[in-house]
């Protein structure tokens, strides 16, 4: 998934030592994975572009270490010292498919393997599949009713989720899952997907729309065409690693599936596992396409039109690992109770089952009541959606803040002076000049007050006129608030017949009368 392309891709930071949420991505060429005195050694990058890590066995905080490519080497004192730290390796290919996953090794249980195999003829498997399908296709629906805002469609889905408790065999549940994604994935087509100003001369056509989740290239998800359906690929590959990791972690084996049929070098039991997260990392995913753009150098588009992600977005995707360990463990645990229920002899109270993803039973063993942990995943980069920069908050960059707002100024003056020509405009206009000119002609009629005089109004009233608003000048007066404004200002002198109304205004008491 991550391109080939040997171009800078690196972050700027290249000898951190504690990795961001406990994942280090390892890419490019010539990668190395070692120990050295103690400490787990990493190098990686691209031509002269290289980066080092040095993790101590005490405060390194690795959960999760992610390699993509197939060019270097890791020792086997490396993987001893990731199963010591209890830290776990997933391996992928550039093109996102999972080439192998280890975590640190249990004892497992004879009992639970053997009813894993036996699950399709003891009953267990058409309820483990029904319970994973309805998982997931609420999980759908709820996307696209909240997320999407398509309540006809989320109704549609609905209906088949209603219908799972009649499924009496495996294909009636793969039938109503197929129809269910068909509706869903439907919902997502026509998803607009925005890029900065600055790069849309460089993004083809198809990748501003998520597009079909089906590509042209090879008939299924593999090969995406569009960013987004890429980054989806990742994201589904990083879940999939982490179901085998909680597979595995449970004495189960990944590859003997339940709902997913056996095939040759894919983990089915962890396809399984990964149905009902499906929901929360296409929510993931939608909620940084709807508030954030994306930028082009993100993405690399090889000759036959299939995007690939460049290194830089693949360690952003990868810091969500973890949250997907999280949300798939009880899961996992959930399908390995049942299949260890379905087994002909039941085990001794003492050969319970253990959670080691969740540690539930722990806290239940304490006398405590076992709530799972909520945890968001991170926040993707907040990008100005004029010129492509990473900003700390907002949408735009203070440049590109600044132009937008004087292009909103310049429009808006423009429509002023139309609506300032306008019938209704002119009328209003010539009704307040009608209106203070007879104030004039009144007030020049009456004997002239010796208070306020120029001078006092310059130094005693407009001096004080700063903490009255605006609104209530313009209300006291009768005029607008842009000539109240200017009043306030001193760039105004308003008509001597205001200046004593201004004064009880702002409280000014003439010394004599």
């Amino acid at each position: 998934m991550a391109a080939a392309k040997t171009v800078n891709q690196l972050s700027q930071t290249h000898n951190a030592t504690v990795p961001r949420h406990g994942v280090i991505t390892l890419f490019g060429y010539g990668i190395r994975v070692r120990v050295d005195r103690g400490h787990l050694i990493l190098d990686d990058g691209i031509g002269a572009d290289r980066r080092h890590f040095r993790l101590s066995r005490v405060g390194h905080g690795l959960r999760r270490l992610v390699v993509i490519g197939s060019d270097g080497f890791l020792s086997l004192a490396a993987l001893r010292w990731l199963a010591d730290q209890k830290a776990s390796l997933v391996f992928l290919e550039r093109d996102g498919r999972v080439l192998t996953t280890t975590n640190p090794v249990h004892p497992s249980d004879a009992r639970l393997r053997r009813a894993q195999a036996l699950a399709h003829s003891s009953g267990a498997a058409l309820r483990i599949a029904r319970e994973l399908v309805r998982q997931k296709i609420a999980g759908q629906a709820s996307v696209v009713r909240y997320k999407l805002l398509d309540t006809r469609t989320a109704d549609t889905i609905d209906r088949f989720a209603s219908d799972l408790p009649s499924a009496n065999d495996m294909r009636a549940v793969r039938v109503l899952e197929s129809r269910a994604a068909y509706a869903y994935w439907s919902a997502w087509r026509t998803l607009p997907v925005n890029f900065p100003k600055r790069d849309l001369p460089k993004i083809p056509q198809h990748w501003l729309s998520f597009g079909t989740r089906i590509s042209p290239l090879t008939g299924s998800p593999r090969l995406a065409v569009t960013p987004a359906c890429a980054m989806m690929n990742y994201l589904y590959s990083l879940l999939e690693s982490e179901a085998s990791l909680a597979a595995r972690g449970l004495g189960l084996d990944a590859a003997m599936g339940i709902f997913h049929v056996d095939q040759p070098g894919r983990e089915s039991l962890s396809c399984d596992l990964m149905e009902p997260v499906r929901p929360r990392v296409d929510s993931y995913l939608l909620d940084w396409i709807a508030t954030q753009p994306l930028k082009r150098e993100w993405f690399f588009e090889k000759p036959n039109g299939n995007a690939r992600l460049m290194a830089s977005l693949t360690q952003r995707l990868s810091e969500t690992a973890p949250i997907w360990a999280r949300a798939v463990g009880p899961i996992a645990e959930w399908v390995a109770q049942e299949l260890w229920n379905s087994a002909r002899k039941p085990a001794p109270p003492e050969l319970s089952l253990p959670t080691r993803l969740t540690q539930r039973r722990r806290s239940e063993g304490r006398g405590r009541e076992y709530i799972p942990k909520a945890a968001s995943p991170p926040t993707p980069p907040r990008v100005c959606s004029g010129c492509g920069v990473t900003t700390h908050e907002g949408r735009l960059c203070q440049r590109c803040g600044r132009k937008l707002s004087g292009e909103k100024l310049i429009q808006l003056a423009k429509r002023g002076r139309v609506v300032a020509r306008s019938q209704a405009s002119q009328a209003k206009r010539s009704s307040s000049q009608t209106r203070h000119e007879a104030a004039k002609r009144a007030w020049r009629s009456l004997p002239k007050p010796a208070w306020p005089d120029e001078k006092t109004y310059m130094s005693e009233i407009q001096s004080r006129l700063a903490p009255v608003t605006i609104a209530e000048i313009a209300a006291t007066l009768g005029v607008c608030e842009s000539y109240a404004a200017d009043v306030r200002s001193g760039r105004r002198r308003p008509h001597p017949r205001h200046w004593r109304v201004l004064a009880r205004l702002i409280g000014v008491i003439p010394t004599q009368t």
